[in-house]
């Protein structure tokens, strides 16, 4: 104590300064430190929840990376098989319109073939006619020359009587 004496420590003055140090520590422990342990506090549980968020985003990006890879390879092997019915479509459209073609081809060669067929009958018809008629005139010419009146009226009497 003479040592503390010595160096000129008063217990009062101590004693109050220590009571001082001790209502100062309380009243900033209270007003200031304990808001801003519990403002660090709850920083520090939003910053787990936000990286534990962040995981969770990444985590569903991940999924959805996944999701949309097999959505694409899945359209993918859609649109491979609408292109392959589509083709088979469209051949058997060729086909089918290659055939009808064909058919209305045929159609207009057997007209023609029957109109050809008529025509030609219809064109040796007016030669045979134009023949008969050459021919008529022909022995009617030859005829005239050795028959009279009278001996065509009893040929024609004749062919009339038989019938």
């Amino acid at each position: 104590m003479e040592l503390l004496k010595a160096f000129g420590v008063n217990y009062k003055i101590l004693i109050a300064q220590l009571l001082n140090f001790a209502i100062l520590f309380f009243v900033l422990y209270k007003l200031g430190y304990k808001p801003i342990f519990k403002f660090l506090e709850d920083r520090k549980n939003r910053i787990k929840d936000g990286l534990k968020m962040a995981d969770r985003a990444e985590l569903q990006l991940n999924e959805a990376r996944k999701e949309k890879n097999a959505i694409i390879v899945e359209a993918k092997k859609e649109a491979s098989i609408i292109m392959t019915k589509a083709d088979e479509l469209a051949k058997t459209k060729k086909d089918e319109m290659t055939d009808k073609a064909k058919e209305e081809i045929r159609i207009l060669v057997d007209k023609e073939k029957e109109r050809m067929r008529a025509e030609r009958n219809q064109i040796t018809k007016e030669i045979k006619d134009e023949i008969a008629d050459l021919i008529t005139l022909s022995v009617e010419k030859i005829l005239e020359d050795k028959f009279d009146m009278e001996k065509d009226r009893e040929i024609i009497k004749r062919a009339l009587n038989s019938n």
